[in-house]
């Protein structure tokens, strides 16, 4: 019997996914073939959340059974963004692209959004390359970029600074439901800081698309950030396809630090920031995310399946070993536990981990420009051929699947 599927989508990312449907599956003992419903589950409630000490398997469904095929990673994928969504980040509006107009003066441009019966403005300042073709690639910085931008200029990309704070402030706990974003959809917005700024890329890249004179190409776009930033550079590339490369430098905690792992640093006597302290700090993730301060164990997934998001697009996470709060360990194992999807995925060369110490917070050391460049090159530019296939890191780590991963890898067709 033939069966159709509608194409679980997972666009502008709000709890609303257009699918519905079953898929036919292999032949299981001569019968019809099993269907497999894709649909979206209903998010369970945290009283409802059972406790799992190790990393969840990003290869298992919600309702139980496991990916067989890379095209079920887009099923999978499109959960874990719920879920991400529902008790981490808060929720992306699905803003429709005809809302937003650019404009293009004096290096900058102008992005206006019309929705919910409200118009904002923000804009962003563009320097350009004196090398390389126009339109440009460019990298998206999030409060500006902290990687070697000379060298990137030099490469032919362009940069763009994204206004973040003017979209959602983040000074401190005061800060949440402040900005341009919370203007428009209210400051009860269920968003965080990150998602909003997220939201806010997204209007970017639908104004570049509709101003040329820009000299832009909105196909061949970056996105990077240190720090917090780092944390929102990591949102904006999980939660919108458009974003072909991801380079979070040094986002620590709820960037490449893994929840659990982070909270088993604390136990052995480091200090690093867990999920307890970073909910005092600012408003970087949603409002309740806080429920589960002392019990992120029940979280159904961590930080390495964020990382996932972006796959099978291309990531460079850039990690510093000398800042204990960045928790160095924890990143480590959470990126070696999120490359294992780049792998099932047939492409683990698009996701790189490059983890150097011995210098200051936010200051990228000539040591990792290699891989930045090779990524540049490869993904974003389009005509590299250098060595991406990265994990590394001076610490002298291992990483400890033992303790953190209790699933394997499944071989995909």
């Amino acid at each position: 019997m033939k069966r159709r599927f509608l194409l679980l989508s997972f666009v502008g990312i709000t709890a609303m996914f257009v699918t519905i449907a079953m898929s036919c599956k292999k032949n299981r003992g001569g019968g019809d073939p099993e269907p497999r419903d894709y649909s979206m589950p209903a998010m369970p409630s945290y009283a409802s959340l059972p406790a799992i000490t190790k990393l969840p398997d990003p290869f298992t469904f919600m309702r139980g059974f496991r990916m067989e095929s890379k095209d079920e990673w887009k099923y999978r994928r499109a959960e874990i963004a719920a879920q991400a969504q529902e008790f981490e980040y808060g929720y992306k509006p699905n803003t429709p692209a005809s809302a937003t107009t650019g404009s293009f003066a004096s290096n900058a441009i102008t992005v206006n959004v019309n929705d919910n019966g409200k118009t904002i403005s923000f804009n962003c300042t563009i320097t350009y390359p004196t090398t390389g073709s126009k339109p440009y690639p460019a990298i998206i910085g999030i409060g500006g970029s902290n990687l070697n931008n000379t060298a990137l200029l030099n490469l032919g990309v362009a940069i763009i600074n994204f206004p973040n704070n003017t979209v959602a402030q983040q000074t401190n706990t005061g800060s949440r439901g402040k900005g341009l974003f919370f203007d428009m959809y209210g400051a009860d917005h269920s968003a965080s800081a990150t998602m909003a700024w997220a939201w806010g890329v997204s209007r970017l890249i639908d104004a570049l698309e509709k101003t040329p004179g820009a000299d832009i190409d909105a196909t061949r776009l970056g996105v990077t950030g240190c720090s917090r930033n780092g944390k929102g550079a990591l949102t904006v590339g999980a939660f919108d396809e458009r974003i072909k490369l991801t380079i979070p430098q040094e986002p620590g905690a709820g960037g490449a630090a893994s929840w659990r792992i982070s909270n088993a640093q604390t136990a052995a006597g480091k200090t690093v920031q867990t999920l307890s302290q970073i909910v005092t700090e600012n408003v970087w993730f949603r409002a309740d995310f806080s429920q589960f301060s002392s019990t992120a164990d029940k979280l159904p997934f961590d930080q390495h399946s964020v990382l996932a998001l972006c796959a099978p697009r291309a990531l460079l996470v850039i990690e510093n070993t000398s800042i204990d709060w960045l928790s160095p360990v924890s990143s480590w194992n959470a990126a070696n536990a999120a490359h294992k999807v780049w792998e099932a995925l047939g492409v683990p060369d698009k996701m790189g981990f490059s983890q150097i110490g011995s210098h200051n917070h936010c200051s990228m050391p000539d040591s990792q420009l290699p891989e930045l460049t090779a990524y540049v090159q490869k993904f974003l530019i389009g005509t590299g051929t250098g060595n991406t296939t990265i994990m590394k890191t001076d610490g002298g780590f291992t990483f400890d699947a033992s303790a953190w991963v209790d699933w394997t890898v499944p071989t995909l067709r």
